[in-house]
């Protein structure tokens, strides 16, 4: 059992597939990577099944549902194909997101405010299927009550504007991104809400989200995909870890 201080590590192996799909056949697999995810220290396991098949396939679905040991976050838009793969699937936890065609990864949060009545019987179908259903969305509190009103009981915090701020140098757009996601944790748990967050975490960024408190989940994958060209991807996760559980450590130790 995680204890309940324990900030929780999702892997998500979109971009193994990716790899594979650029030639074809089988290798690498993304179903040897959740093993090896699941080894190295990881809670669960995130695939996000795109409309296009740009890199999870539904075959991919079927044996990690099959096969895997750690819980499974099957990440989708909202669309009638995929509630229906989730439904029939029923994986342990179903992240709905933006999704366009065009956009080369998952570009902003969903308008759960905006698209209300649309999400909701999507949210209750999944939740009457036993999922737990979690929504991306902005650090934006309208957003946050959206998901209150639709019965979601987790929303992830998209946490790419932080990260992009990062890695531009931009140390002052970066704290206040930073500040919005603080902000919008502490928002959340008043709420009811469990908060996790994601997109663009890397070794540099990821300490100061896993400090906040309230953030209970991490799902990382493009980074620690390429990482591990570089040092293997037990390495990879274990080093992403390490760097989660010393920042929230240090934040246990002054709360």
């Amino acid at each position: 059992m995680i204890d309940r201080h324990t900030l929780r590590l999702g892997v998500n192996i979109d971009h193994v597939a990716t790899i594979r799909n650029a030639r074809g056949g089988g290798h690498p697999d993304p179903l040897r990577a959740a093993h090896l995810a699941a080894e190295a220290g990881a809670d669960g396991i995130t695939a996000h099944l795109r409309e296009d098949r740009r890199h999870i396939s539904d075959e991919d679905i079927d044996r990690l549902m099959g096969e895997l040991t750690l819980p499974l976050n099957l990440e989708m838009a909202a669309t009638d194909e995929m509630m229906a793969i989730a439904l029939r699937h029923r994986p342990h936890a179903v992240c709905l997101v933006p999704e366009n065609r065009e956009e080369r990864t998952t570009e902003g949060g969903l308008d759960a405010a905006g698209q209300h009545n649309r999400l909701a019987p999507m949210v209750a179908d999944l939740l009457a299927a036993s999922a737990r259903v979690s929504l991306f969305v902005e650090a934006d509190p309208r957003q946050l009550e959206a998901a209150v009103s639709l019965k979601a009981p987790v929303v992830e915090l998209h946490a790419g504007a932080y990260c992009d701020a990062c890695y531009e140098g931009d140390g002052a757009a970066a704290g206040r991104e930073l500040e919005r996601l603080q902000e919008a944790a502490a928002i959340g748990a008043e709420l009811g809400l469990e908060v996790h967050a994601g997109h663009g975490l890397t070794f540099d960024t990821v300490g100061p989200v896993a400090a906040i408190a309230e953030v209970k989940e991490l799902n990382i994958g493009h980074f620690l995909i390429g990482e591990a060209i570089f040092i293997g991807l037990d390495a990879s996760i274990k080093r992403m870890r390490a760097l989660m559980d010393e920042a929230r450590a240090e934040t246990l130790s002054t709360s």
